[in-house]
């Protein structure tokens, strides 16, 4: 099932088209990774997606129904969560980052520390409950980011370049954590990156951004391994950068 459709979309800045879309879609429980160059439009393309932006032109639709990012309920916003590269958690402790959300979705104090608790367990940060926020690694913070994400049990999850400012081997783990996690809740994802090693290790399918249109769009080694003319240049220079 489609979870997510995209018709005859186009984002303008000023006389500039930046997102030119005809048709795109993800599919319920898909783990869909979006790769370009810098400036390609892969973080507008995520805004779009989310309902974060309106576009120029064209419609979005959610399990079949064209949803507007600039009129979008309560109930729509909270079957979304989104993680960014930069975690901006709050200054207070880990704990309370977390539970952040259902705290204003008014969830009974049980719950929350039931469903805290358990997120903290996952992302094995529990040690860190009582520590402040702002004082966490690179990598804890990712973990608290992704932990206040997740604990909202979101329909489509969107991930914005969250492991890029992380250490390899920090890089390598957390990787392999969120993608357990996305295995075992079957959420769908939406993962933006520009590395060929985080994309190849945690999506199924793959969508190459460039110059605003999305050049291809298929499973994901099928992608790396057979880019068409258009999304090889790229591609195989980025294999040459990486070893996937």
């Amino acid at each position: 099932m489609k979870i997510l459709i995209l018709k005859d979309i186009k984002v303008q800045l000023e006389k500039q088209i930046i997102l030119d879309v005809p048709e795109f879609s993800i599919n319920e429980g898909e783990i869909l990774g979006i790769i370009g160059p810098n400036g390609a439009g892969k973080s507008t393309l995520l805004k779009i997606v989310a309902l974060l932006q309106a576009p120029t032109e064209g419609r979005v639709y959610y399990k079949g129904e064209e949803k507007h990012a600039n009129d979008v309920s309560l109930f729509i916003r909270r079957k979304f969560a989104v993680a960014l590269q930069q975690s901006l958690l709050f200054d207070t402790n880990v704990y309370n980052n977390v539970a952040l959300g259902l705290k204003l979705r008014k969830a009974p104090k049980k719950e929350i520390h039931e469903r805290v608790t358990y997120w903290l367990t996952k992302f094995q940060i529990s040690h860190l409950a009582k520590k402040n926020a702002k004082s966490l690694s690179g990598g804890e913070a990712q973990r608290v980011n992704l932990a206040r994400a997740l604990i909202l049990e979101p329909e489509v999850l969107f991930l914005d370049e969250p492991f890029s400012a992380l250490d390899f081997p920090t890089k390598v783990q957390l990787l392999k954590e969120v993608k357990e996690i996305l295995n075992e809740t079957s959420t769908t994802t939406l993962f933006v990156s520009h590395d060929l090693i985080e994309i190849n290790h945690l999506t199924n399918s793959l969508a190459v951004v460039i110059h605003g249109r999305v050049i291809q769009h298929g499973m994901t080694k099928e992608v790396i391994n057979e880019p068409n003319v258009d999304a090889a240049p790229f591609l195989l220079n980025w294999k040459e950068l990486y070893t996937i």
